[in-house]
């Protein structure tokens, strides 16, 4: 007989065992009812989506019979990482010259584009345009531009394969316009320190010129104007195509690049500043080189260039003497020597030599006053007109143009040096008794001042 006591633990036992058989949570499969049903693989994770593509939803599909997959979240969207901008970048040998010297610049470009080198200098110089061409509708525009702010060196280096365009704008000589040389070698996207100099514009007058002014000072001009008369100045400061453009950059198929910066003797002290362009808006850090002068060369701030002073000094002692023997101050003979010789502005030659002949003048008086071979009347009056002159003229000088400075100035002499020759010919002194009178007092004064020392 079972007991009571008995039947419970049966009970229990029996629960003991079925708790252990079936899994709590699971549900048996009527189809078969001794496996247990196994959860359907999770699907594989999905690549990142394409730039711009939208993310499906990760959908499991259900299988018959087995337990409901866990719901797996979409994938995040990779955010697409933008290609690197291109670059313009170089290196060069060195950052110090002594009086100019050769840089050697090696860089890396942007394949299949061009390069180009802009180099310029620190110092600043006052440079003057005077706008005499007939316009569209055939008038002058007498127009005078100054600046102080153009860079005393300046220079553009192109790609070699442009030196073809670049022969051909040589071949035009003076009349070789710059905007038009910088467009078609495609040169323009470099040219960017002078471009915002600024720029004084006036209008002159016969007037004006007469009274030594520079006539109404105009209206500002516009960035477009500034930029275009910017060029003019700058073509008026350094003339030839060749001291504004080289055609000197060996470029390789890659981008890679190599040139020689040339920095020449006499330029300017101080820093230069390199700079490489692909284009407009794609350009390299600016490069600093650092340009060393010393004794005896000397920088002429006005003039934009270092001189070694012993050389204008010996000049100018050979032409002092020479130039007091005629009666002159030798000036009329340092102007065009000074301005062939050395990279100076005719402006400041002209200026430069007029305290130089002060001085020849001033000791050539008194020893010429000690023979009495001064006419004081004579000398007053025409010191009056020179006066005059000397405050017209210096305006004027910026009104011209150094290839016009020469031709004015290289006739003078011609003119001057043919009557001097004639009036020295025997012929004509044997016919001109005044002539002969003058040189035998000369003799006598010349006999007697002699004697008295």
């Amino acid at each position: 007989m079972f007991t009571k006591k008995n039947i419970i633990i049966i009970l229990l036992f029996l629960l003991a065992a079925g708790s252990y058989y079936i899994q709590p949570g699971g549900a048996q499969d009527p189809a078969t009812p001794t496996e247990s049903a196994q959860p359907a693989p999770a699907a594989a994770t999905a690549a990142p989506p394409a730039p711009g593509a939208t993310t499906a939803p990760n959908i499991v599909p259900s299988v018959p019979g087995a337990a409901a997959a866990p719901n797996v979240a979409p994938a995040p969207s990779v955010p697409a990482v933008a290609p690197p901008l291109p670059t313009v970048t170089f290196s060069i040998d060195k950052t110090v010259v002594d009086n100019g010297g050769a840089v050697t610049v090696k860089g890396k470009g942007i394949p299949g584009k061009p390069v180009y080198l802009e180099v310029w200098s620190e110092k600043l110089v006052k440079s003057s345009f005077f706008d005499s061409k007939p316009d569209k509708d055939g008038k002058r525009p007498y127009k005078l531009y100054l600046t102080h702010s153009l860079p005393a060196s300046y220079k553009i280096y192109t790609p070699k394969d442009k030196k073809e365009v670049f022969d051909a704008f040589k071949a035009k000589g003076k009349g070789w316009a710059y905007s038009d040389a910088l467009k078609e070698m495609g040169a323009d996207v470099a040219y960017t320190a002078p471009a915002k100099i600024q720029i004084d514009a006036y209008q002159s007058t016969i007037m004006a010129g007469i009274i030594g002014s520079r006539g109404e000072k105009l209206p500002t001009l516009d960035e477009k104007e500034n930029r275009r008369r910017a060029m003019q100045l700058t073509k008026a400061r350094f003339s030839g195509i060749g001291k504004l453009i080289s055609p000197s950059i060996d470029l390789n198929a890659d981008g890679t690049f190599t040139a020689k910066v040339d920095i020449p003797q006499g330029a300017a002290p101080g820093k230069y500043f390199i700079v490489a362009y692909a284009d407009k808006a794609l350009r390299s850090q600016p490069t600093v080189v650092e340009n060393n002068i010393g004794f005896p060369m000397m920088y002429l701030a006005n003039a934009g260039t270092s001189l070694n002073l012993l050389w204008p000094f010996l000049l100018t002692l050979a032409i002092g003497v020479f130039g007091v023997l005629m009666g002159a101050g030798g000036g009329f003979l340092l102007n065009p020597i000074l301005v062939s010789l050395w990279p100076l502005p005719h402006t400041v030659v002209a200026g430069t030599v007029m305290p130089t002949v002060l001085f020849s003048q001033a000791s050539g008086i008194y020893n010429y006053s000690k023979i009495k071979f001064i006419s004081w009347k004579l000398g007053i009056i025409m010191g009056l007109a020179m006066l005059a002159g000397g405050f017209i003229g210096p305006k004027l000088t910026e009104l011209i143009t150094l290839d016009q400075f020469k031709f004015v100035f290289g006739w003078i002499l011609l003119v001057l040096a043919g009557l001097m020759f004639w009036q020295t010919t025997p012929g004509y002194i044997s016919k001109n008794k005044k002539e002969q009178a003058i040189m035998t007092e000369f003799k006598k004064r010349a006999e007697a001042a002699a004697k008295a020392k």
